[in-house]
């Protein structure tokens, strides 16, 4: 495993090295490019993930070529007291993945998929595992401006959640949305992340649905080297009746080890009762 980590590094390393003595030539007219066009190697816009916190990307996948966003395994854990009896939650999700693929220039098409998950729920003496496979998501990604240049983007992403969970790992309903994620290039090499997102969602008592909000801010920062940081608040809000809003701070590291080969880990801490206490998390992105 560690030859074949070295060979991909290596040979990113030197398709990098290709394109900079390219960099000469005048860009073309990337509209020209889908999925049986590929965009040139040499055209690739700098890679950019979805993540790795709440805050998505406005930025899509080069026209003809394919985007991997794994988080490699995840832990949240979660504990109240209602009326002296002390309930707890614990999951862990391994290998929750997104692929990307560019259909064009500024569209790109999604599918997240929960492979395999373990929720552990306590309550008093009592305690009940579910595991298994979780639900399914499409999504598609519209870069609206700034995908190319410019210190500003925005896009939309309509999704659509299927059930195709086990074991009540879910709803056993469809859910879909719209998020609007944008991004803002400040001076002193900060970057702003900014997303919005409306959900419709089946009603706790399964009568109805009803629309959900969230929000994220988030600042990230070149540390050194190839190493980028970033903190980020994240608040969601039901408009179901006596449900609490979920507030998250969350904070990160980021390593481009390659132009197209990214390293990430977080820590995200609810801030709010309904959010759980602690979410950790550690993944990696790949693109070709």
């Amino acid at each position: 495993m560690a030859q074949v980590l070295c060979c991909l590094v290596a040979s990113e390393v030197f398709a990098l090295d290709a394109d900079k003595a390219n960099t000469n030539s005048p860009a073309p007219d990337k509209s020209v490019f889908n999925f049986f066009n590929p965009t040139p190697s040499k055209y690739l816009r700098e890679m950019d993930t979805d993540g790795p916190g709440a805050t998505e990307s406005p930025y899509t996948v080069d026209a003809g070529h394919f985007q991997f966003e794994m988080t490699l395994v995840s832990y949240a854990h979660d504990r109240e007291s209602f009326g002296g009896v002390r309930q707890q939650f614990d999951a862990w999700a391994f290998a929750p993945i997104t692929l990307k693929v560019g259909l064009l220039n500024d569209l790109d098409a999604q599918l997240v998929l929960e492979p395999y998950q373990i929720v552990y729920e306590r309550e008093g003496g009592s305690r009940v595992t579910r595991r298994g496979f979780g639900d399914t998501t499409v999504r598609f990604k519209y870069n609206v401006w700034g995908n190319d240049g410019g210190r500003t983007a925005l896009a939309v992403m309509p999704h659509v959640k299927f059930p195709t969970s086990e074991n009540g790992l879910g709803n056993n309903h469809i859910e879909g949305g719209l998020i609007l994620p944008a991004a803002v290039e400040l001076p002193g090499e900060l970057y702003l992340g900014l997303t919005t997102r409306f959900d419709a969602v089946r009603d706790e008592d399964d009568r109805g649905c009803h629309p959900e909000f969230g929000n994220s801010i988030s600042l990230a920062h070149n540390l050194f080297g190839h190493l980028m940081g970033y903190v980020e608040f994240f608040s969601a809000v039901s408009t179901e009746h006596d449900a609490g809003w979920i507030g998250t701070f969350d904070t990160g590291l980021i390593c481009t080890l390659t132009g197209n080969i990214q390293l990430n880990a977080g820590v995200n801490i609810g801030v709010t009762r309904p959010a759980d206490d602690l979410n950790v998390f550690i993944g990696m992105s790949w693109r070709f």
